[in-house]
């Protein structure tokens, strides 16, 4: 096995541990459980997340391939049409059987058929493997983080409020709302290519230019504390501050505060990975739509951020995430005193911008099936920037875009508002 075959193997095995690492501390019971149709089972993330490389590296590369199971590529492709029909989304938690166990055994041969196959590659057949293994790997950093935000979903629903890992998170002070101006004029945005072959998403390329009138940014996130002052003022009620699409869905879905938060006895509590507390004020409020987020901006008289806003920004403060990301701490944590920077870049929220996912100039998607991964998903979505306490580290970088229908509140999202600066 050359060098780079030994690295990426190394980095196979890698993400696929942490993949059973996240799901360890759930129960088969818990691991079969879906609590609506946008979220799907924990053993349905770890096997379709392994069905990936059986299809896409296995069957085209194994000699004498043969599936694990016949119908296995039934029950655990997502979207992917052009390789055959697939069991229906809103339905996986329907399905007992593969169980957890079941899933950890299909995990271990696909291991050990990958190991295998990458030990006995030449130079020329690796280089032509290598980008959709590494396509692999980052496909199932993105499923972590889902299954994260999945299972706090199906926990939520549990009246014993079950913790899944860790302490809650502690607020110490968020600082006041400060903010970072940025000059605009013509930039370069979209993922800009590396000597040495950084990954990036085709939706990510290609790199074009923009032209952006100066800007503002908050320099950290929207708290609690302020959501509450919102609430206070009628926010939920005033027909005013919504898009229409938005109102519609307030009164259909009653929504009244953020997913996750329980008013009792005129106290409000929040659901959160290690339990259920007070809203700490302090905190990142989370779990808001984009319809939330755009209220909240024109209630404070500002604005949500165009997602080329965002990168630009993200590129002149370095783009540094921050330390926290998946496995060190399970929730956003406060922004803390102001350091004259712009703070919560990501490893908190993922923020919500005021841009719909469309393609950039020039873009084409891949060819073949995986071209389906994510083109065909550029209509009626909105773009958020950035990273949160469920991504896994490393997995965030300033070109990329991640994207979710305007009403979905169970990712983790949050709010950072922009402003256009005064015309000189």
């Amino acid at each position: 096995m050359n060098d780079a075959a030994t690295i990426l193997l190394g980095r196979y095995e890698q993400v696929r541990a942490r993949t059973e690492q996240l799901a360890a501390p759930l129960s088969p019971e818990d691991q079969t459980v879906q609590s609506m149709p946008d979220v799907s089972p924990t053993k349905w993330h770890r096997a379709h997340v392994t069905w990936f490389f059986e299809t896409f590296v296995l069957a085209e590369n194994e000699p004498d391939y043969a599936p694990f199971h016949d119908r296995y590529g039934f029950l655990f492709n997502s979207y992917y049409e052009s390789i055959g029909p697939r069991y229906s989304r809103p339905d996986r938690g329907h399905i007992s059987r593969p169980g957890a166990a079941d899933v950890a055994r299909y995990r271990t041969d696909v291991d050990r058929r990958m190991a295998d196959l990458l030990a006995g590659l030449d130079a020329g057949a690796f280089e032509k493997l290598a980008p959709i293994v590494e396509l692999g790997l980052n496909h199932e950093q993105q499923h972590q983080e889902l299954l994260l935000m999945d299972i706090k979903h199906v926990l939520s629903c549990n009246p014993l409020e079950p913790v899944y890992a860790g302490r809650p998170a502690a607020g110490t002070v968020a600082g006041p709302l400060g903010w970072r101006s940025y000059d605009g004029g013509l930039v370069e945005v979209g993922h800009r290519p590396a000597s040495d072959g950084t990954f990036c998403y085709d939706n990510e390329t290609p790199r074009h230019r923009e032209y952006l009138e100066p800007f503002r940014l908050a320099d950290r996130l929207v708290t609690n504390g302020e959501w509450r002052e919102f609430m206070a003022d009628g926010g939920y009620r005033r027909p005013e501050l919504w898009l229409s699409d938005g109102w519609a869905t307030v009164n259909a879905q009653h929504w009244r505060a953020p997913l996750y938060w329980r008013e009792h006895d005129g106290e409000w509590t929040e659901h959160t990975l290690s339990g259920t507390g007070p809203v700490d004020p302090a905190l990142p409020v989370c779990h808001v739509s984009h319809y939330e987020a755009d209220a909240y901006a024109r209630w404070s008289g500002h604005r949500l951020p165009t997602e080329a806003e965002v990168e630009h920004a993200a590129r002149q403060e370095g783009a540094r995430p921050d330390d926290s990301g998946a496995g060190v701490a399970w929730h956003p944590r406060a922004a803390g005193p102001s350091d004259g920077t712009l703070r919560q870049l990501a490893g908190h929220c993922w923020q919500w911008t005021s841009s719909a996912y469309l393609p950039y100039p020039r873009f084409r998607p891949a060819p073949g099936a995986v071209g389906e991964y994510n083109g065909k998903f550029m209509s009626g979505q909105m773009v958020l920037r950035g990273g949160s306490a469920f991504t896994p580290v490393g997995h965030t970088r300033a070109s990329y875009r991640n994207f979710f229908p305007p009403a979905a509140r169970w990712p983790l999202t949050g709010v950072r508002l922009a402003a256009d600066e005064p015309i000189r």
